[in-house]
């Protein structure tokens, strides 16, 4: 018996979730970026993460042959960034953004956090792919995070 997709829909839409924009770098060092929220740590020792890409994401065919990859994890003021890097067009013009010391991907400035991975594993998962990510650098800075909750962005409160 399987779910119905609007009910199933509408229970992982009460799943709050942070918000990333994860990016990588084609063959020819062209970036390439979008947000994602199918994001979660796997492990503590080794240091592993995983993100889900969609099958018909663009960032998909880059990810599906890259090295290494970068996640920016969201503050609560880049809302805007969220929604760029979530539509069609060229994402990255006007946007803050540093090289990550593992492979020369783009870290957003202003991100809360930021992780430099090498791909450790590709596992096919329905109509999505799941990367694991072996992190092999990171850093934070103190503020809020973006969160995305039943389809639209909120804030915590503490």
């Amino acid at each position: 018996m399987s779910v119905d997709p609007d009910a199933y829909r509408a229970v992982l839409g009460r799943f709050a979730s942070g918000v990333t924009v994860v990016t990588a770098r084609d063959e020819k060092g062209h970036d390439h970026g979008m947000t994602v929220t199918a994001f979660s740590s796997v492990s503590l020792s080794p240091p592993l993460i995983m993100i889900c890409v969609g099958h018909d994401a663009s960032l998909r065919p880059v990810i599906d042959h890259c090295k290494h990859f970068a996640v920016s994890i969201l503050s609560a003021s880049q809302e805007a960034l969220s929604r760029r890097f979530a539509a069609v067009g060229n994402r990255f013009e006007g946007v803050g953004f540093v090289r990550g010391e593992l492979g020369g991907d783009a870290l957003l400035d202003g991100a809360l956090a930021f992780l430099e991975c090498r791909v450790a594993a590709r596992h096919p998962a329905g109509d999505h792919t799941i990367i694991v990510g072996e992190v092999e650098n990171a850093g934070n800075r103190d503020d809020r995070p973006l969160l995305y909750y039943r389809g639209g962005y909120a804030q915590l409160e503490r």
